[in-house]
């Protein structure tokens, strides 16, 4: 009975808006296994993303340029270690002629994401954005292209870049270690994000659910990190392995859980921009709606070259077609009406 008392105030302090410790936050994940927890949780969730977001869903169009990659993470699947990967890089022209297609569909925010290519340096970077911006002024310009130096990121804020989304994958550093190469640091990752706040971008950050060896006291701390950081973005999905990585036979990650995290994140950062994500859709084929449910309202549809989606492949099953592709905006409008929402087609920048 006490730990029952003691689940249920834990759920009324949150909710009340207190101070949380590591094991507060525990505390609340395990109270979350009980579905109303769970429904009281995202009633909250939606009441706060309707107050500040209404019924608004913001689209991003994604353009995935390169699937190159210096690193190599355990987990993913167009890492440097894989000899399977079929190798792309999208050239200047095909990336302006992706904005040209997502203008004309109505996207006014473009996501710029690759794998740590050194063949982008600084300047070709520079002037791609630049050139985006030049084209495309009404638009916002989001990068997803990893760890660089506070100079770099500098050079590509005063280009025109307008966001940044960077996941810094788990806050612990023991479980940081298990799905990363030594040369690999949190605390610079963890600067990465610091760095890009003060330079004054609009931030992303985020983990994986249930990726190998996480614990709740693991999502207890990316909790906290979010919190300190305060980003005006977060994105989180599912982990599902990649059957080229050392964690192909490990579990994937669990839907329910991520939704249940989507609702504590939009209560614990209220103004969040938080996309429901194509892992959640690639996991159960109403994800993204679930997650739009779960206090959700970004959706990030692929705006790339229909002939290159299969080749960034991070996890097994990835979703690239049907209503993924930004081609079926139509389709896509439909399954977020149903849930009571509907697309927007301006920027959607965070509330500051």
């Amino acid at each position: 009975m006490e730990k029952e008392q003691y689940s249920a105030d834990i759920v009324v302090r949150f909710l009340e808006g207190e101070s949380f410790s590591k094991r507060d936050f525990v505390a609340l994940l395990e109270a979350g296994k009980n579905p109303e927890t769970c429904k009281l949780l995202q009633e909250e969730a939606l009441r706060l993303r309707k107050k500040y977001y209404g019924d608004k869903v913001y689209i991003r169009g994604l353009i995935e340029f390169t699937n190159y990659c210096k690193n190599n993470c355990y987990y993913c699947g167009i890492r440097r270690g894989n000899p399977n990967v079929k190798r792309y890089r999208l050239s200047e022209e095909e990336i302006l002629s992706c904005c040209k297609n997502g203008y004309g569909l109505g996207f006014r925010t473009f996501v710029l994401q690759g794998g740590e290519d050194p063949f982008y340096t600084d300047d070709r970077l520079v002037h791609i954005i630049r050139q985006i911006k030049e084209n495309y002024p009404d638009c916002a310009l989001t990068l997803s292209i990893g760890e660089k130096s506070k100079e770099s990121y500098r050079r590509f804020r005063e280009a025109g870049a307008d966001r940044y989304l960077l996941r810094h994958e788990t806050a612990n550093e023991e479980h940081y270690r298990m799905l990363h190469p030594e040369e690999m640091r949190l605390a610079n990752r963890k600067q990465c994000l610091f760095d890009l706040k003060k330079l004054g971008y609009q931030v992303g950050a985020g983990f994986m659910v249930g990726s190998p060896g996480q614990t709740m006291e693991h999502l207890a701390e990316d909790l906290l990190f979010l919190k300190e950081l305060e980003p005006e973005m977060v994105g989180i999905g599912p982990f599902i392995p990649h059957h080229e990585t050392q964690f192909a036979g490990e579990k994937a990650g669990d839907v329910e859980l991520t939704l249940f995290l989507l609702s504590v994140i939009r209560i614990m950062l209220p103004k969040v921009l938080l996309p429901a994500t194509t892992a959640l859709g690639t996991m159960d084929v109403r994800g993204r709606e679930k997650g739009l449910l779960a206090g959700a309202n970004v959706i990030m549809p692929n705006l790339s070259p229909k002939e290159n989606r299969k080749d960034y492949e991070l996890y097994d099953n990835k979703i690239c077609t049907g209503e993924e592709a930004a081609e079926c905006r139509q389709c896509l409008s439909r399954r977020v009406e149903s849930v009571g929402c509907h697309i927007v087609t301006d920027r959607g920048d965070a509330l500051s």
